[in-house]
């Protein structure tokens, strides 16, 4: 099979992840508490991840300051567009309880939480094509980690999206349509970067770092703390440890 083919099937998979947590949350209810913790677990896998995974990685392979200056630019991008997007009612796209507006609140709002859920799964999916790029198959510790957190992801989103008021046509159209674009997001990473020079692809994969530590920041954690609390910190250093150990194994 082409590399690009396995990689936007990956990308795929790991897309999917978003609507079984969408799914999960529109037919059971979870309590916030629950949502709340398993959404510190996946930022702990994705930082784990960033960490030994992607960052690391890319310095060995394209020195330190291609590296730096991929992070840095993909965390700069990612927090102005995310900014403009909450300006448009974006801000809270992530977050289980009352704070999603409806469209009656805030016009385009739906819109605006659609493209934000893209702005947020494209870097994870650019990572997993790049991953196949050695020959090797895809990275196991990037998909688990992406797979892993994708779920509390769309589980956390979707019962937001119910509570504001959002039909089902609307939430899973919105999930079933980003799984798609991350697959496809995965296969052209994998593919116009074939052949490409280490250095090139070191970048690539620090600014689609920069932007997933800036999402963490910026949407799943908050979600995390304002329910788990002092658990926080406890949780997330567990799912830190196991995206660690499924890459050590």
């Amino acid at each position: 099979m082409p590399a690009w083919l396995e990689a936007g099937g990956w990308g795929l998979v790991g897309g999917l992840a978003l609507v079984l947590g969408a799914l999960v949350a529109w037919f059971v209810r979870v309590p916030q508490r629950v949502v709340a913790g398993i959404m510190a677990f996946g930022a702990g896998v994705l930082i784990s991840a960033l960490a030994f995974e992607l960052v690391d990685e890319a310095e060995r392979a394209g020195g330190l300051g291609p590296t730096v200056g991929g992070f840095l630019a993909g965390a700069v991008v990612y927090v102005l567009a995310n900014a403009a997007l909450a300006r448009r009612g974006a801000r809270h796209r992530k977050r289980s309880g009352d704070q999603q507006p409806s469209e009656q609140d805030a016009a385009g709002s739906g819109a605006a939480i659609a493209v934000g859920a893209l702005l947020d799964g494209v870097p994870e999916s650019v990572v997993l094509g790049l991953s196949v790029l050695g020959g090797q198959g895809v990275g196991v510790g990037v998909l688990a980690a992406v797979v892993i957190s994708n779920v509390p992801e769309g589980l956390s989103s979707a019962a937001g999206m119910r509570r504001a008021g959002r039909s089902a046509r609307y939430v899973f159209g919105v999930w079933g349509g980003i799984a798609l674009a991350s697959g496809l997001a995965a296969l052209l990473g994998s593919l116009l970067l074939q052949g490409a020079s280490e250095g090139v692809v070191a970048a690539i994969t620090a600014v689609a770092a920069g932007a997933i530590l800036a999402m963490l920041a910026d949407t799943m954690i908050p979600e995390a703390f304002e329910r788990a609390h002092l658990l926080t910190g406890l949780i997330t250093a567990l799912g830190f440890l196991t995206a660690f150990a499924i890459e050590r194994v």
